[in-house]
């Protein structure tokens, strides 16, 4: 790949280079195992802090290292090169789990919540999707009623990334009427009285801890309102720019990663006497495959741009999203295509990164979802 100048200066190829030795030394030696154990060592985590993994792109004042949305893309993108999606999920839940905090937070729960998460001693995540549905977030159906100086909570979210041993979950609950309007976030807290947590089990990133939330009369402090009551949709959308983009990322790293593994693989395995890549049918899948990855790595860093510019492309990002999953989608069928029998079994990067190809074509916003919202914005 060429150098992806003007949006990466010296300091962001600097975090990329830590990144990659964090994600090579702590992360690829234990991928099948821990994918395996479907779980990983909480103290992963303050080891990701110290390496500067888990503060990148956030405010120095907090803990973090500083930055802007292209460290957070260089995160996602190559610890998801690892081909663990698990890990890396569950490792950054605080990447969706934060910001509404920072942005929309009072100054006491910013304090007392981000600089504990950013040196790994606590994990945050996100809770929005519902078993009644996840994209139509404006009509989700948990309840919080303002009793005192307690909201009382009542509902269920689903598959909650981080969601069995997160400590703070932000979430969001109808505090008034039907719609968009009636939205708020709320800080629940791991212990809280009427709130459990159920394990999932999934078809990929069996690494991460998913888990479906269960609120029954759940008592949260009214001091844990994040930002203004009723006004939590904006503050939702706002993260889902920037999850969506992140989730991009995390494909075009993963789809790279395919890339690699293909190439490594027709390389050097032989049949009929000479190596897979000697074939013209195998280099034209792989040209293919490498079309689609700098096509998806183009279109990332300049919509990340603009993003960064405060342009506020919506439409944009939801069509980038969609480029990307079919991207990864493609490359880890043809991945595995070309690794034959040793594709499909157990253990190889190749079958992990297949198993897990499907999911951020649902997460972060269904591909038709993202091809409505992307036509709505453009007034079609």
């Amino acid at each position: 790949m060429v150098t992806r100048a003007p949006y990466y200066t010296e300091r962001h190829e600097a975090v990329r280079a830590a990144v990659i030795a964090f994600a090579e030394a702590e992360i690829a030696p234990h991928a099948h195992a821990w994918d395996e154990a479907e779980d990983f060592p909480r103290d992963l985590y303050g080891k990701a802090a110290r390496a500067g993994v888990l503060g990148a792109g956030f405010p120095e004042a907090y803990g973090g290292r500083g930055g802007d949305i292209f460290d957070k893309i260089i995160v996602k993108e190559e610890l998801a090169r690892v081909g663990s999606g698990g890990v890396r999920a569950s490792l950054m839940s605080h990447g969706i789990g934060l910001p509404p905090i920072l942005k929309l937070g009072s100054a006491a729960m910013k304090d007392r919540v981000a600089p504990a998460v950013l040196a790994g001693e606590k994990i945050s995540c996100l809770a929005i999707t519902e078993p009644s549905g996840g994209s139509d977030v404006a009509n989700l159906r948990t309840t919080a009623r303002l009793d005192g100086d307690a909201y009382v909570v009542n509902g269920e979210k689903t598959l909650i990334t981080s969601g069995f041993r997160a400590d703070y979950y932000t979430v969001a609950v109808r505090t008034g009427g039907p719609g968009k309007d009636g939205l708020s976030l709320l800080l629940v807290e791991r212990g809280a009285p009427g709130f459990t947590q159920t394990r999932l089990k999934k078809m990929g990133w069996w690494a991460s801890d998913t888990a479906t939330l269960r609120f029954e009369d759940c008592r949260v402090p009214a001091a844990n309102l994040i930002g203004e009551e009723n006004a939590g949709f904006t503050g939702i959308v706002l993260n889902f720019n920037e999850e969506r983009l992140g989730n991009t990322a995390i494909m075009l790293g993963a789809a790279k990663a395919c890339l690699e593994v293909t190439i490594e693989h027709a390389r050097t395995r032989e049949v009929f006497g000479k190596v897979l890549m000697a074939n013209q049918v195998v280099r034209h899948k792989i040209a293919d495959m490498a079309m689609r990855v700098q096509a998806t790595e183009s279109r990332l860093d300049t919509v990340a741009w603009q993003f960064e510019r405060g342009e506020g492309p919506v439409a944009e990002i939801a069509l980038l999203k969609n480029l990307a999953a079919e991207t990864y989608e493609h490359c880890a069928s043809e991945a595995v295509q070309l690794h034959g029998g040793a594709g499909i079994v157990r253990g190889g990067r190749a079958e992990r990164l297949f198993r897990e190809s499907k999911i951020l074509s649902i997460g972060g916003g269904a591909t038709e979802i993202m091809k409505d919202l992307a036509a709505r914005q453009m007034d079609l």
